[in-house]
């Protein structure tokens, strides 16, 4: 069992909480936000950009930024002062003030929502399972040289997919395995939960408990190696058995197609892109939901200089909530609209932290990204988490449309470490000479927690991407004149280079940062404002031309 812990880490979309070589206690809560020179982090400068914007005697104008995710916590006390007000919404009044198709849409809205609220997807399945069953009976009996061209794409699709759902397990667990141990998880459980009054629970609570059957001492010490090696206090024993569900039911897909969570509740046409109108207001659902949504949305502009909690990177940025990503892997449909709709309504940025290895439907996403970049959206996506090369490996939504093609104002990034003795690099990032193009401080990174005005430590390039998009958040701010392409030219002009080597996640090589992305550096507050203020004076960056994916 032992072996199913140290194989599992919890995925919160696929892109939070995971091993690293760090403990709690070895980083400073907000080391993000620090600078090297002063601090011995490597941070973003950020105190040094607001010092040398206010030696420029520079005011900021409002920047809404859409944050794609599970949910946020509208309630929080560090987010509710920076959320996104739709004042052409009527709050409660059951109409579309705005007339544009979604009622009451006060702070954002629900894509994986019913109609009339009652119900939301708070789990679905995982893409390759969808994808293998849909074309399995098309594609089962047949060789390359059957499949006309046409369907090539396709069929390599579903091979890929099939090859995954039957990969076999790196531990070598099977069904019977996982199911045994899941039950015997649930019975230990079952009787803390009892034992301590209490439905959810973390390591903390058990400091003192003494386990009153051998199932419940077994829970307590997987739970306590699970919390461990994901370097959190903050896992909960739903965290753990969750992440032993999942397993299962990955192992389940081999035998039978995976339940269509979504189509259960949201009711929608989903073959028809322009079936748009549907979902609901409810942004935060519950607290597992909200928890990935929440801690992004903190950290890109979780209210400043407040006195409580803590500090997001923009300090006038207007958060917009577009639920569109469940636990497990998110539809093309959702995260098209949900792109539409923060680009409708006036996002400047949209932050993407969520990804998958298959996109059935990448031409609605490619069109809803084609849209944002023509309204001269800036889209910030997370690089992903299984250390590997996104140049040869497959993430989407990707940084590149189906023909090839590249969209202009699109970043792509990587999750960086506190320092050079533990690792610039996160080893869990994946990474990518072309595909990633710049690192952001992504390791045990403090932020806005839902249920109660907490907060806690998660890492990941979900965490990454939006130190990147509050950063673009404040730039835009400060610099309103700028278009998205120069803010996009700016954050990657300005990165700091390391001069010493960095360990490629994947090999372990040594190489340089600039094998690892295009900008070869980590992203800087303070240098990017410097150099926005230069663009102010009339440094404008002509518009590339589109580049081609070889």
């Amino acid at each position: 069992m032992m072996k199913l812990l140290k194989k599992t880490g919890l995925s919160l979309l696929g892109s939070a909480l995971l091993m690293t070589g760090y403990a709690q206690s070895e980083v400073p809560k907000g080391w993000h936000l620090k600078d090297l020179k002063t601090d011995g982090y490597y941070g973003i400068s950020l105190d040094k950009a607001y010092d040398f914007l206010k030696s420029k005697n520079k005011k900021s104008t409002p920047v809404i930024a859409g944050i794609v995710d599970s949910g946020i916590d509208t309630t929080h006390e560090d987010l509710r002062p920076v959320l996104w007000v739709n004042k052409g919404e009527i709050p409660g009044n059951g109409i579309d003030d705005d007339k544009n198709g979604y009622v009451d849409d006060v702070h954002g809205w629900n894509f994986i929502g019913s109609r009339d609220g009652k119900a939301n997807v708070t789990k679905d399945s995982y893409e390759a399972a969808r994808v293998y069953w849909a074309f399995r009976n098309k594609y089962q009996d047949k060789t390359a040289d059957q499949v006309p061209a046409s369907e090539k794409e396709a069929y390599n699709t579903w091979l890929r997919a099939k090859n995954e759902v039957f990969k076999p397990d790196e531990n070598g667990s099977d069904d019977m395995f996982l199911d045994r141990a899941l039950k015997m998880m649930k019975t230990g459980d079952e009787i803390i939960r009892i034992d301590l009054k209490k439905e959810k629970y973390t390591v903390k609570d058990l400091a003192e408990y003494r386990a009153t059957t051998v199932n419940a001492n077994q829970f307590k010490a997987f739970l306590t190696a699970f919390s461990k090696d994901n370097n959190s206090d903050d896992l909960t024993n739903k965290d753990l058995i969750e992440v032993v569900e999942r397993d299962v039911e990955k192992m389940n897909n081999r035998k039978r197609a995976p339940e269509p969570y979504r189509d259960e509740v949201v009711k929608d046409n989903y073959n028809d892109i322009n079936d748009r109108y549907y979902g609901n207001n409810n942004l935060t659902v519950d607290d597992e939901s909200a928890m990935h949504g929440t801690h992004v949305a903190g950290i890109v502009g979780a209210a400043r200089m407040n006195g409580i909690g803590m500090d997001g990177v923009a300090d006038n940025v207007q958060i917009m909530a577009v639920r569109a990503v469940p636990n497990g892997d998110e539809h093309d449909k959702d995260i098209a609209l949900g792109i539409r709709y923060a680009v409708d309504n006036g996002a400047r940025v949209i932050n993407m932290s969520f990804g998958k290895g298959y996109s059935p439907e990448k031409k609605w996403v490619d069109e809803a990204v084609k849209y944002a970049v023509d309204k001269g959206v800036l889209l910030i996506h997370a690089a992903g988490n299984d250390k590997q090369d996104n140049d040869t490996t497959y993430n989407f939504p990707s940084a590149y449309y189906l023909d090839k093609s590249r969209p202009a104002t699109w970043i792509t990034v990587g999750a960086s470490g506190p320092d050079a003795k533990n690792g610039l690099v996160a080893n869990f990032s994946n990474y990518g000479k072309k595909e990633v193009d710049v690192f952001a401080p992504g390791v045990l990174i403090y932020s806005t927690l839902p249920g109660g005005n907490v907060y806690g430590n998660q890492q990941g390039t979900s965490m990454a991407a939006p130190v990147v998009t509050g950063l673009a958040a404040l730039i835009m701010s400060y610099y309103p004149e700028l278009s998205a392409l120069q803010v996009k030219e700016i954050i990657e002009r300005s990165v700091v280079k390391p001069t010493e080597k960095v360990t490629n996640p994947e090999t372990g090589a040594l190489v340089s940062l600039s094998d690892l992305c295009t900008s070869g550096g980590i992203i800087n507050a303070y240098e990017a404002v410097k150099l926005a203020d230069t663009y102010q004076k009339g440094g404008a960056a002509p518009k590339p031309a589109a580049k081609k994916r070889k």
